[in-house]
């Protein structure tokens, strides 16, 4: 992995659960079902940052509203596990990026 080679091991657990939650969001919600990662490693090498690019122009939203419910906790998750995420519209077509960051301690 990435992360390993980057010297960021203790980045893994939560870019992978974070990633993971993006990218089930794009198989969830988006009718194509399609989607673009990047990732990039910030130039002092201290943090990633992670976008996923889908065509669904809705925000990403919290929908659970059973603390039993299965779904609907992924935007949550995000915010817990990264340090910053958040969220742009495509400017030339219908979509959106959602992104987040994770710095080494």
């Amino acid at each position: 992995m990435y992360l390993i080679a980057w010297e960021m091991a203790e980045l893994c657990d939560p870019v992978g659960l974070a990633l993971t939650e993006l990218v089930a969001n794009v198989v969830r919600h988006t009718p194509d079902r399609r989607a673009a990662v990047l990732m990039m490693r910030w130039p002092d090498r201290r943090g990633v940052r992670m976008e996923v690019t889908d065509t669904c122009q809705r925000p990403p939203v919290s929908t659970a509203v059973d603390e039993l419910a299965e779904g609907g906790r992924g935007v949550l998750i995000v915010d817990a596990v990264t340090d910053r995420w958040g969220w742009d519209p495509l400017p030339d077509r219908p979509g959106k990026t959602v992104w987040f960051e994770c710095v080494k301690s």
